[in-house]
């Protein structure tokens, strides 16, 4: 790689090339290994592998320079969030369901996803996991997703009809024929 020598403007310090750094809320770049430890960290998160990337990312806090200090910091906290929820256990049914809501209502749409998967899979006659899921289909624009998962919550629980009814979480289905038929099966 070959880099533009010019001389620098006067009264401006010029800087080399692989101190050069994007901020601004950008994802870093550059090309010294503190930069390539840095997406190789970022990679670990992506695919998963929460406590190799937490390890990763505390080990780059000790010498990052500050423009991905912060950005490493935050990523930091996201691995030991992520970490956390695997230890989860809960002593009922009504309390994973609850843990699942509270994560949909904080936009951890993928962790509340696998969380009423987990209730289905323990307990596959649990309406209430099939109207959360309907709930985050809805609010995903998951549409086919909703319908099924709603269905499926009513057959298992008619109340779940009139609950969805009122329920604002569905507004993005409220023009749906198929949806409107399904919550009101007696008009034609």
């Amino acid at each position: 790689m070959t880099h533009d020598v010019r001389p620098a403007a006067p009264g401006r310090k010029k800087t080399p090339p692989q101190q050069a750094v994007k901020s601004g809320g950008h994802t870093p770049t550059g090309t010294g290994p503190v930069f390539q430890h840095y997406q190789s960290a970022v990679q670990l998160l992506q695919q998963g592998k929460f406590g190799k990337a937490l390890a990763a990312f505390e080990k780059l806090l000790l010498t990052a320079p500050p423009e991905i200090k912060e950005r490493c910091q935050m990523y930091v906290s996201t691995c030991q969030r992520q970490l956390e929820h695997s230890r989860l256990t809960f002593l009922t049914p009504d309390e994973h369901y609850d843990y699942a809501i509270s994560q949909l209502n904080t936009g951890y749409y993928e962790e509340a996803r696998e969380q009423f998967n987990s209730i289905l899979a323990a307990y596959p006659k649990a309406d209430y996991a099939f109207y959360g899921l309907a709930l985050l289909d809805s609010i995903t624009g998951r549409t086919l997703d909703c319908l099924r998962n709603l269905a499926q919550a009513i057959e298992l629980n008619p109340r779940n009809r009139l609950q969805a009814r009122a329920d604002n979480d569905f507004q993005s289905m409220v023009d749906d024929p198929r949806f409107t038929e399904l919550l009101y099966p007696e008009i034609p």
